[in-house]
Formats: structure tokens, C-alpha cells, sequence
């Protein structure tokens, strides 16, 4: 019984620890999106106002 006690706080350890990360993950994806329009609307400006000078 206790071998199988210590297995299912392993794998509850190991759940908690992926669900943290997922989450994480989901943030980061989040910020990224948010980041790479952010960047597209800025270069469409540049693109549209004629700034910056092209070498």
C-alpha cells in the first residue's frame, strides 16, 4: 500500500507541475501574439507614413 501511495503523489506531483507549466505556456503564447501584431501595426505605420530612410 504505501508503494502506492508514493506512486500516486509522484504522478500528482508530476500532473501539478505540467498544469503549472501549461499555464505559463498560455501566458507566453498570449504575450507573444500580443507582441508580434504590436510589431506588424508599427511596420505598417512606418510603411504607410514614408519614415525612415532605406539604404
Amino acid at each position: 500500500m504505501p508503494a502506492l501511495l508514493i506512486i500516486a503523489i509522484i504522478v500528482g506531483v508530476v500532473l501539478l507541475v505540467t498544469g503549472i507549466v501549461s499555464a505559463a505556456l498560455k501566458v507566453l503564447l498570449f504575450i507573444g501574439l500580443v507582441l508580434i501584431v504590436l510589431a506588424v501595426i508599427g511596420w505598417i505605420l512606418r510603411r504607410v507614413r514614408g519614415g525612415g530612410s532605406r539604404v
